[in-house]
C-alpha cells in the first residue's frame, strides 16, 4: 500500500479567497460535507448542531440531505480507517493537512469505500475539483492519483496485523481511539469487544415512542402500513418503533400531529424504573430534551405534576414545544441550575444526568473523537453531586432514579455504589421487577449495550427511600 504515495505536501498551503469564492467553494453535497466536517474538526461544536444548522439554511432536496447526513456521519464514523488508508498514499504526513483538504479527500474515499450507489469516478472529480479551487492544478492532478491509486489497490488495502499489534488494528480498522479500545478489550476480552465496535459502526435506525395520549398502538400501526413504511417493533418496549425508511422526520404531517416522538427505545427504561403513577408530584432533574418528561406524563395520564428543570432558557424552549406538540400540559419547566432547586418534595424525582455518551456512537459518531479520559472523570464529580441533591427532593417511601446513556461503570453502577455508602436511608431496588430481565444487569440495574440489545447503551438504578 505505501509503494504508490502521491508527494502533495509542499504545494499544500492556506490560500486567501475572496468572499465570494469562499461561498461558492461549499456547493453541493460533497462541498458542503467538507464545510461541516472542517468545523467539527476545528472547534469543540457537536456533529449534529452544526449540520442541523446547515440543513435548515441549506436549499437542498430531501434526498440531497439525506445524502449530506449519510456523508458526513459516515466519515465521522470511519475516520480512523479512512485516515490510514490515505496516510498510506500520501506522501508526508496526511494528519497535518489543513482540514479543508483532508477533509475533502476522506469525503471522496468514504464513497469510494462505502457507498455503492456512488460511482466512484464521480466522487473522484468532484474531490479534485474542489482541491483544485482550493489549492490549484497540481494539489488536484495528485489528489486526483492518490485517490485513483487506492481505487486500483481497493481490494488489497493492508491495515495492521491484529497478530503483531490487536490494539492498532482494533483501533484503525473499527475507527475507535486506542485509548476506548485498551479499555474495552480489557473489560469485554476481543470477541465481544469486537462486537461493540461494528455496533457502534452501524447506520442507526430512526426509533420513535408513539404518544399513547393521542393515538393508539393499533392505530399507529395501521397508518404505518398505510403509508407503506417498514417498520420494527420495540423489542423490550412495545410503545417503540424503528422506522427503517423515513427522511425529514420533523415535516411529517404525523410527526407534527403529535403522534410519536423520536426517542431510542433505552430511554424508555428510565422512565419505567420510576413508575410514575397517575396524581404523583415528579421531578426530572435534567430534562431536556424533554422525552423523559413527556413519556412519564403519558404514563401518567396527564394527571398529577412533572418539574421540568434546565439552567439554560433554550433548551426549555424547545422542550415546551415538543410537549405542545404532543399535547401534554402538565409539564412544568424551570430554568434553573438542578442543584440549586430546593422547592419541596416528590414522590418520585428522575435524575437523567450529564454523561459521556459513550452508548450512542452509531448516532452521534463524533463523541469517540471528542471525549478523553479526563473528561469522564470530571463528568463523575458532577454526576455524583446532582445524585445527592436529587435525593434531599424525595419524600420518604419516594423513588429516585439515577440513569445515563454511557455504558461505562465509573458512570454509572460506580456512582450508585458510592452514593449508597453514604445513605443508608435508600436502598437499591431490583429492575426486574420494572422491565424485562434481559435488560437487567449482575447488580440489579438496567444496562443496555448496542450489541447485545440493539439499542443504545443505557443505564438505569431504582433506589427507594425508606419510610
Amino acid at each position: 500500500m505505501n509503494e504508490n504515495k502521491e508527494d502533495i505536501t509542499p504545494e499544500v498551503k492556506q490560500i486567501s479567497l475572496p468572499a465570494h469564492s469562499v461561498k461558492d467553494l461549499y456547493v453541493g453535497v460533497r462541498g458542503l460535507a467538507v464545510k461541516i466536517l472542517s468545523r467539527v474538526e476545528r472547534t469543540d461544536s457537536y456533529l449534529d448542531r452544526i449540520l442541523e444548522k446547515e440543513l435548515r439554511s441549506t436549499e437542498l432536496s430531501g434526498v440531497d440531505k439525506a445524502l449530506l447526513y449519510e456523508i458526513v456521519h459516515g466519515v465521522v464514523r470511519h475516520m480512523g480507517r479512512l485516515d490510514w488508508v490515505l496516510s498510506g498514499f500520501y506522501k508526508g504526513q496526511f494528519s497535518k493537512a489543513i482540514p479543508i483538504l483532508k477533509n475533502a479527500l476522506r469525503v471522496a474515499l468514504y464513497q469510494i469505500l462505502f457507498l455503492d450507489k456512488v460511482p466512484e469516478y464521480a466522487a473522484v472529480n468532484e474531490a479534485v475539483e474542489f482541491v483544485k479551487k482550493l489549492q490549484g492544478q497540481r494539489p488536484a492532478d495528485i489528489s486526483n492519483a492518490v485517490l485513483r491509486n487506492i481505487i486500483r489497490s481497493k481490494n488489497s488495502l493492508r491495515y495492521p496485523d491484529p497478530e503483531e499489534n490487536l490494539i492498532g488494528y482494533l483501533s484503525t480498522y473499527y475507527s475507535h481511539p486506542v485509548w476506548i479500545v485498551k479499555r474495552w478489550l480489557t473489560r469485554y476480552g476481543r470477541e465481544k469487544a469486537e462486537l461493540l465496535f461494528q455496533a457502534n459502526n452501524e447506520k442507526p435506525t430512526l426509533s420513535v415512542r408513539v404518544n399513547l395520549h393521542k393515538i393508539s398502538l393499533e392505530n399507529f400501526i395501521q397508518l404505518l402500513n398505510s403509508v407503506n413504511i417498514k417498520y420494527q417493533q420495540g423489542a423490550f418496549l412495545k410503545d417503540y418503533f424503528k422506522l427503517n425508511s423515513l427522511n425529514s422526520v420533523n415535516q411529517w404531517q404525523f410527526f407534527t400531529e403529535g403522534y410519536f416522538t423520536v426517542q431510542d427505545e433505552s430511554a424508555g427504561f428510565a422512565c419505567r424504573l420510576l413508575d410514575p403513577k397517575p396524581g404523583m408530584r415528579v421531578l426530572d432533574v435534567c430534562a431536556a430534551p424533554g422525552g423523559k418528561s413527556a413519556y412519564m406524563a403519558d404514563m401518567m395520564q396527564q394527571q398529577g405534576e412533572i418539574v421540568a428543570l434546565d439552567k439554560f432558557d433554550v433548551r426549555l424552549n424547545s422542550v415546551a414545544e415538543n410537549l405542545k406538540r404532543l399535547g401534554i400540559s402538565m409539564v412544568k419547566t424551570i430554568p434553573i441550575d438542578a442543584l440549586e432547586y430546593t422547592d419541596g418534595e416528590f414522590d418520585a424525582v428522575l435524575a437523567d444526568v450529564p454523561c459521556s455518551g459513550f452508548g450512542t456512537f452509531s448516532k452521534k459518531p463524533d463523541i469517540k473523537w471528542k471525549k478523553e479520559l479526563i473528561d469522564i472523570k470530571r463528568l463523575n464529580v458532577t454526576q455524583f453531586r446532582l445524585l445527592e441533591h436529587a435525593a434531599t427532593l424525595v419524600k420518604p417511601g419516594g423513588v429516585l432514579v439515577y440513569s445515563t446513556c454511557t455504558i461505562e461503570p465509573d458512570e454509572n453502577i460506580e456512582i450508585v455504589k458510592k452514593f449508597l455508602a453514604g445513605h443508608s436511608e435508600f436502598t437499591l431496588e431490583n429492575a426486574s421487577a420494572y422491565v424485562p430481565a434481559e435488560v437487567v444487569d449482575e447488580n440489579g440495574c438496567v444496562q443496555t449495550l448496542p450489541h447485545v440489545h440493539k439499542t443504545d447503551g443505557a443505564f438505569g438504578a431504582r433506589l427507594v427511600r425508606a419510610i
